[in-house]
């Protein structure tokens, strides 16, 4: 079972000012705090959305056994920083880098151990905590896409009280939708 993931490295977000500004056609800076918060909650949205992140970050995510490894909690994975446990003496310790291998299939991410090996015994009752790099290096043009729509359409009906129309959100997003 894993638990929620603890960011310990923010990201950044993947579309600037200048991009969402272009976006809405506006060429002053008087919104420029607007069009920070409106990024800030796209890439929110989208990555609750897809359920997946989307800027490079650092995370920390505990698990129960080694056996949860088969399906990390988070896609895409860059990176493996550290794998933690306390081993059954009660020190801590770490699974050796040569040790397992990082299947990061795009949306699909798992590790196993290397061949050869196997993974070691943790205490019984502990926690193993998984430290990773997620995130896309380079952000699908689709995803992109469809944050500067929700931007757009976000700082345009910013006092309109209807509801949004995301038909072309979903339609772009569809395809980066990473299954619970």
């Amino acid at each position: 079972m894993w638990y929620p993931q603890k960011v310990t490295l923010a990201p950044t977000d993947p579309v600037s000012v200048e991009e969402a500004k272009h976006q809405c056609v506006v060429l002053h800076n008087d919104d420029d705090a607007l069009f920070q918060a409106l990024i800030a909650a796209a890439r929110d949205y989208v990555e609750r959305y897809c359920n997946t992140p989307l800027a490079t970050q650092t995370v920390e995510v505990k698990c129960d056994a080694f056996c949860d490894f088969g399906r990390l909690p988070m896609a895409p994975v860059q990176s493996v920083t550290s794998i933690a446990y306390v081993a059954t003496d009660g020190t801590d310790a770490t699974v050796a880098p040569g040790d397992f291998e990082g299947l990061f299939d795009g949306l699909e991410a798992s590790i196993k151990p290397a061949y050869g090996k196997q993974w070691p015994v943790p205490r019984n009752g502990s926690r193993i905590t998984l430290t990773a790099v997620v995130g896309y290096t380079a952000l699908p043009p689709s995803v992109k896409h469809a944050m500067l729509l929700w931007i757009a359409e976000a700082y345009e009906k910013r006092e309109n009280d209807a509801p949004p129309s995301w038909t072309a959100f979903d339609a772009l997003l569809c395809n980066h939708r990473r299954g619970a």
